[in-house]
């Protein structure tokens, strides 16, 4: 199947016009019908509805869809490790939560570097969701998730259990009631259960993040509190930017090390495993058991 198909495929999806992916990949519009037209001869299934407003897609361009993503990453990375010097032997592919890319990346990177030289590295940072699912598509090798879900082929086992405190730009205490400037992170299913146990009378929440670092960013600019993992506030409690908040309840956030049995046999995926394991503790962090 033509590569450059399934691009312009993606691009009319992401688009929602034809006009906007030929302008997106520099070719003419009727270049991307026809590569349109194509895919669809060859499914022998329509792709897209066109409207006066655009395009969408069909069921079967739904479903389609995340297969040509697949080919499409797939490819690319066999072109980076084709590409790679003579002197690299093969890559290994970690995916990283995105409030955990500061915590985790530069050191494994530098583990790599030091003990594996002859092996390139390729990192890449999402939702745990998105990191899984590309997992499960050997689009990944390894990854620290939350909450993962068990699949065939993909080995799930306790990683880090990190410590999330409630801080505060200002001193307070959580009896003087719900702080106007509370910016809830979401760090998925098992800390909103802990959270809703920990505060059953707060029901919905005003300002809600996904993300650790524009949460603390936030915070920090307009004032407020929120809970974030010790690591990420340990200076700034030091330096008294943030305090603390009395008799909050302390809750825990799980990440887990996940990686597919497909690759698990060789060497130096072993050896990349074993050095994840070891961040865990360089960074003195406890892991629990489940």
């Amino acid at each position: 199947m033509n590569i450059e198909n399934l691009r312009a495929f993606l691009e009319v999806s992401s688009t929602g016009s034809f006009h906007k992916a030929a302008e997106k990949l520099h070719i003419t519009q009727s270049s991307v019908s026809a590569r349109i037209k194509a895919l669809e001869e060859r499914l022998n299934r329509q792709l897209f509805t066109r409207t006066r407003h655009g395009v969408s897609l069909t069921s079967g361009g739904q479903i389609f869809y995340r297969h040509a993503l697949s080919v499409i990453k797939t490819w690319e990375r066999a072109q980076h490790e084709v590409s790679l010097p003579f002197s690299v032997k093969t890559s290994v592919s970690l995916g990283i939560p995105l409030n955990h890319w500061g915590n985790i990346t530069a050191d494994w990177l530098g583990w790599m570097n030091l003990n594996l030289p002859q092996v390139a590295t390729l990192v890449q940072s999402d939702y745990s969701v998105l990191l899984m699912n590309q997992l499960r598509e050997g689009l990944l090798d390894l990854a620290i998730l939350y909450e993962p879900r068990h699949w065939p082929d993909v080995v799930i086992e306790p990683y880090i259990e990190e410590k999330l405190m409630l801080v505060s730009t200002r001193p307070r205490r959580v009896e003087d009631g719900q702080d106007e400037g509370y910016v809830f992170i979401d760090w998925g299913p098992s800390f909103r259960e802990q959270h809703s146990e920990a505060y059953p009378g707060i029901q919905h929440h005003r300002l809600s993040i996904t993300q650790e670092t524009i949460a603390l960013e936030y915070v920090l600019t307009h004032g407020g509190s929120a809970y974030f993992t010790e690591a990420m506030v340990r200076g700034l409690l030091a330096s008294g930017t943030l305090v603390r908040v009395e008799n909050a309840p302390e809750l825990k956030m799980y990440t887990y090390l996940v990686y597919s049995t497909l690759r698990q046999g060789e060497a130096e995926v072993r050896s990349a495993i074993a050095g994840l394991r070891a961040i865990d503790y360089y960074t003195r962090n406890t892991p629990f058991v489940i």
